[in-house]
């Protein structure tokens, strides 16, 4: 069995892309005509809603799985549509691995004890059912908050390595707020996200695969560029999620900080600036929504990797 550092490397390396989309779809999001379109396909609220995001992820993904080699569901927005977005979350998930994109589940869940495995069987691994089990949501990474220790991370960790998975551990979110905590200087001078990166550098060394990765990610936003430089030196067995590129303001000049020195370790996100690329490309009308989102991704794509070569490391 793989492990989750070994598929990541080389699902990046095949579409020479480390970059990932995130689907995070609101129904204002989808063009009025399309969203007009299938609303009145459906009489019952429940159907529309599913449909409607089933609709739109399974079109950008579509548009983009040759050339991207993940996505990035956040949770959050198919919870707010209830269970119809769950049943979108799901089979959105299903459609994505269908095309052999990678799916790192934004969840950033943390408990302690049962709680804790009962997250990651739930989204890494499988669920007893009397004599068999079954994987329900089937990602292949999920995101985690490490506030609560090790008795928060531990059942992850276990996880995620019996079942080839990965966990992305929040170390420097790309917030403009994150500095209300994360800045904070303990005793010895060290700040609190320097102390999270330390303590995850200490768990990862007892995982460690071939490749000198281990399954234990870490966030750290496009938005602090500064503070990835030393992040980066850190975070040597860890691959990075980097969240803030685009709408938030991250450039790929500041995203190439968070890779090493062979242009590896680290993979960029981007949301809303692909999934809404229809609204800033206007020679395209709003129903090719998609295609706008390909020539986005590939300008990403693009950006990226020419940063990654003009770079002083």
């Amino acid at each position: 069995m793989l492990s989750f550092s070994e598929k990541l490397t080389t699902a990046i390396q095949s579409k020479n892309n480390p970059t990932v989309m995130g689907l995070d779809p609101k129904l204002e999001y989808i063009p009025a005509s399309l969203l007009q379109k299938w609303r009145a396909e459906f009489s019952d609220d429940e159907q529309f809603i599913e449909e409607a995001l089933v609709r739109f992820n399974s079109a950008l993904i579509d548009a983009v799985y040759d050339i991207v080699p993940a996505v990035k569901p956040q949770a959050a927005y198919y919870e707010m549509y209830g269970l119809p977005g769950l049943k979108a979350l799901a089979r959105t998930i299903t459609l994505a691995k269908s095309k052999n994109m990678l799916v790192i589940l934004d969840g950033k869940r943390n408990d302690i004890g049962s709680t804790a495995s009962a997250y990651a069987a739930a989204w890494l691994g499988k669920t007893p059912l009397g004599e068999t089990e079954r994987a329900f949501w089937d990602a292949d990474a999920l995101t985690v908050n490490a506030y609560l220790g090790i008795d928060g991370i531990q059942p992850f960790i276990d996880i995620a390595e019996k079942n080839g998975k990965g966990i992305f551990i929040l170390v420097r979110t790309s917030n403009p707020s994150a500095t209300d905590f994360q800045d904070l200087e303990l005793t010895d001078g060290r700040k609190v996200y320097e102390v999270v990166a330390e303590t995850l550098t200490k768990w990862s060394k007892e995982y460690l695969g071939s490749d000198g990765y281990s399954p234990i990610g870490a966030v750290v936003g496009a938005t602090w560029p500064e503070q990835a430089i030393k992040m980066r030196q850190v975070l040597q067995h860890s691959w990075i999620l980097v969240p803030g590129y685009g709408a938030q303001g991250g450039t790929a000049a500041d995203c190439a900080k968070q890779f090493k020195a062979d242009g590896t370790g680290a993979i960029v996100n981007a949301s809303r600036s692909l999934m809404c690329a229809y609204q800033k490309q206007m020679e395209l009308p709003p129903e090719q929504f998609a295609e706008a989102t390909r020539r986005e991704a590939l300008r990403m794509r693009d950006d990226l990797i020419k940063a990654l070569r003009e770079r002083d490391d």
